[in-house]
């Protein structure tokens, strides 16, 4: 089993946003008192600063390492599970409660998480408002969630990324995955990560994340594009994307053929483009054709919270990434990994795969 040679440590390495992810079960007074609506998903201003501590006094509480990057890399230890720590996790958090936390969980997911500690912000955190409404009316979301991103901001290249001991995590990994959310932070780090990977042959994945990413972050989004081996987005991100560059298209298949072509860095590899769209086909490029992938089909009354699909998705496929499985193969696993993922709140999983 040639494969299992290349499930060992340290092989996948991830770079994003740490949050700790805190859901609780809450009132609809709690959600007026904070001026909260049912499916927001929001970045926290000053009128929510109260509500992180709130949560905590008033409620019974889960906490789960999250954050884009990390809940990815989380799955894709999970979707492996032996060896563990097949994934390294790079990210910014506060030397703090919060902080102490996290570290207990990514341990507890068996992901080695090495953060940057530093005093100037506390931990970042995403408050899971879990409300009697999503939880039992078959409502396909779980929110709402509020982030307050604060360390994760903080990340600084030259204080660990640099850091010789750090530098040779990442010189262990074969497979490279950051969310664009990263570029809001620190996009001199993505670019040190992606040039070591093309210059070395190995597999750089990024993905959109967000709408927002190619409409404010384009600059930096583009000077990495070249960089790019493994392209992730959904369909509204492809589509923004696509508007943001001009294709003048709105055909998912045709912007993931035009993203496919734009220049790249090593020509070893040819980019691959992974559009899902949610419970339509997934559309990938095989070659220099696009393929539809039809995802797993599940009843709309099992469906608990759409918010992780999305890094879950990621997470399945790069758990067949590392162990350097053909591309319909990593597809398989993500949509495995995205439909075990909606049946349940949050970014949470059973204890093992049922994969074959």
């Amino acid at each position: 089993m040639r494969s299992f040679y290349h499930r060992c440590e340290n092989t996948l390495f991830g770079m994003g946003n740490p949050l700790l992810d805190i859901s609780a079960v809450v009132d609809k007074d709690f959600l007026d008192k904070f001026g909260l609506k049912l499916n927001d998903q929001i970045l926290a201003e000053d009128k929510h600063k109260a509500l992180f501590e709130e949560i905590v006094k008033r409620n019974k509480v889960e906490y789960h390492a999250g954050g884009s990057t990390q809940n990815s890399v989380k799955i894709a230890q999970w979707m492996i599970q032996k060896p563990q720590k097949v994934a390294t996790f790079f990210g910014c958090i506060g030397a703090d409660q919060f902080g102490e936390i996290l570290k207990e969980k990514a341990a507890e997911a068996h992901v080695d998480a090495h953060y940057y500690e530093q005093n100037v912000e506390p931990t970042g955190t995403c408050a899971a408002c879990i409300t009697g409404d999503n939880r039992f009316m078959g409502s396909v979301s779980a929110g709402p969630f509020v982030a307050n991103l604060a360390a994760a901001n903080c990340y600084k290249k030259e204080q660990h990324l640099d850091l010789d001991s750090n530098w040779e995590l990442v010189k262990k990994a074969k497979v490279y995955y950051i969310a664009g959310f990263f570029l809001t932070v620190s996009p001199e780090s993505i670019m040190k990560v992606a040039k070591h990977a093309s210059d070395n042959n190995k597999i750089f994945c990024m993905n959109l994340s967000a709408p927002f990413i190619s409409q404010f972050f384009k600059e930096p989004l583009m000077e990495v594009m070249p960089y790019v081996d493994i392209l992730f987005g959904n369909e509204t991100e492809a589509a923004t994307f696509a508007k943001e560059l001009g294709f003048e298209t709105d055909d998912i298949a045709e912007i993931a053929n035009k993203t496919q072509n734009l220049p790249k860095e090593n020509t070893k590899r040819q980019r691959v483009v992974v559009f899902t769209q949610g419970k339509e086909d997934t559309v990938a490029t095989v070659g220099d054709e696009v393929t539809m992938f039809p995802v797993l089909d599940i009843d709309q009354n099992d469906i608990v919270d759409t918010n992780g699909a999305g890094d879950a998705f990621v997470g399945g496929f790069l758990s067949a990434l590392v162990q350097e499985q053909a591309l319909e193969e990593c597809i398989r696993a993500g949509h495995y990994a995205a439909n075990v993922i909606i049946r349940r709140v949050g970014c949470t999983f059973p204890e093992r795969p049922d994969f074959h």
